[in-house]
């Protein structure tokens, strides 16, 4: 193994790519370390501390902490994501932006330039309502967030933060193009993973000082097999694909004979990867950052409290969000009809199904049954953590449903109050990045005629002239 991870170092062009890799998510995390100025943080801080089982120790956790210290990084990736998803959809619904996507790099170049002008948009209003949102916020003593509030605080909060969010973005787009990886994933991904020790250390202090009662060594224990089994169930996914077989047809070019050969085409169970979750979570901010603003509302401040985290009405829409955006994403990423028409052109077939349109229907009949089964997994997965946290609220159902579930316990309704970094959204992420890193490295070692990671990536050998 320490063969082969010198090997990545041996070639110039990735040890590049690899160092300044490294060396831009270094930058990532220097700026998580500068605060925005006029913030006490050491309230903000504890104000995070006592709402750690809601939906802001969730989104602290994926900013690595940056949001609980409001640093000139705390509004992450999340606005540049945000903006991509509103510019796809768009793509589907307004027809001169679906032309412009269809004309090769010119018009994604173009695409590429109004998501970014969405991004300055989007990070604008979500900086102009977290700086409101810090005037109005007190601690239960009446302590105030903001040192100096007023005009000056929030436009220095939103240019402060508004900058941030462009520059993450400008890394991402770098790590990208003259990386390793998609530069998005790894940026959610270094966010995350700084977390980790963290959350080791809140569970040492809950065997420690005995959380649970005589419960608590057993619960930890229960906790470290079930990463474990999440672990094993990611990684078995992610690899799952089915295979349908494909075989091509003999023919003759010049005074060679090709194809007669079978093969297989894969399809993955979980095609999308963790983009459907961060989709349907990066939409369900909005709501969560409205609900600060217009909380005490008499028009918006049930239907905002409805759709609050844990509640059964964002449970159910983010299983629904989930759901669609892996087929969105999968119909983005894998034309059917186009892999037929391909397939048909070099003289390959499916056993028994009719070159052509009936190949391209069926391929997409089996990609629909797979997507909805990756859906599924990735629904349990991201679970997890809400069920940890703060539970199911069944018991807020309307009426009589509400008093029948006020009979689980209380585990159920309102969770074991532990941040599960191990698990769920967050393990999905870091699994899933990890793994989409490791085959791109692995790609590049074995094009130059290295061994890859895993044993089936083999040696590619070259001819061998003989003498």
């Amino acid at each position: 193994m320490l063969e082969k991870l010198a090997n990545v170092f041996r070639v110039p062009d990735l040890r590049k790519r690899i160092l300044f890799t490294l060396g831009l998510l270094a930058v990532y995390r220097l700026g998580g370390h500068i605060p925005t100025p006029g913030i006490n943080a050491d309230l903000l801080s504890q104000f995070f501390d006592q709402n750690r089982g809601s939906f802001l120790g969730f989104v602290d956790l994926f900013s690595g902490g940056q949001l609980r210290r409001l640093t000139i990084f705390a509004l992450g990736i999340m606005p540049y994501i945000t903006a991509s998803i509103i510019l796809q959809l768009m793509t589907v619904v307004y027809e001169p932006l679906a032309k412009l996507q269809k004309e090769g790099e010119l018009g994604r170049k173009k695409i590429t330039q109004w998501t970014r002008f969405l991004t300055l948009g989007l990070s604008a209003v979500q900086s102009l309502g977290i700086a409101i949102t810090l005037q109005r916020q007190t601690l239960s003593g009446g302590t105030a967030f903001v040192n100096n509030p007023g005009i000056g605080f929030i436009l220095m909060t939103m240019l402060t933060l508004t900058t941030g969010s462009v520059f993450i973005m400008w890394l991402g787009e770098q790590i990208t193009e003259r990386g390793v990886g998609n530069g998005m994933s790894l940026l959610i991904f270094a966010g995350i993973v700084v977390g980790l020790p963290r959350g080791v250390a809140d569970l040492w202090d809950k065997v420690w000082n005995q959380a649970w009662g005589a419960f608590t060594a057993p619960a930890i224990l229960l906790l470290v097999v079930l990463m474990i089994a999440v672990v094993a169930f990611i990684v078995f996914v992610e690899r799952s694909e089915r295979r349908i077989p494909v075989q091509y047809a003999k023919r003759v070019v010049g005074r060679k004979i090709m194809g007669g050969q079978s093969t297989h085409l894969p399809l993955r169970v979980n095609s999308g990867g963790v983009m459907p979750v961060i989709f349907a979570s990066s939409v369900l901010t909005l709501p969560q950052t409205a609900g600060a603003l217009f909380k005490d509302n008499r028009y918006f401040g049930p239907m905002l409290r409805a759709l609050s985290w844990g509640e059964p009405l964002y449970t159910l829409l983010y299983a629904v969000g989930i759901i669609f955006f892996a087929y969105f994403y999968v119909s983005i990423v894998f034309n059917p009809n186009e892999v037929a028409d391909n397939m048909r052109k070099y003289g390959g077939f499916i056993p028994g199904i009719r070159p052509g349109a009936r190949t391209g229907n069926y391929i997409n009949d089996i990609l629909t049954r797979i997507t909805l089964v990756g859906a599924l997994y990735l629904i349990l997965i991201s679970f997890i953590p809400e069920w940890m946290i703060t539970g199911i609220h069944l018991n807020h159902l309307y009426g009589p449903i509400g008093a029948f579930f006020e009979r689980l316990p209380a585990w159920v309704t309102n969770g074991l109050g532990v941040n599960f970094y191990f698990g769920g959204t967050s393990l999905l992420i870091v699994v899933g990045v990890a793994m989409d890193t490791v085959n791109q490295i692995e790609s590049q070692l074995v094009m130059r005629h290295y061994e890859g990671f895993t044993p089936r990536s083999g040696r590619i050998r070259g001819r061998r002239a003989t003498w």
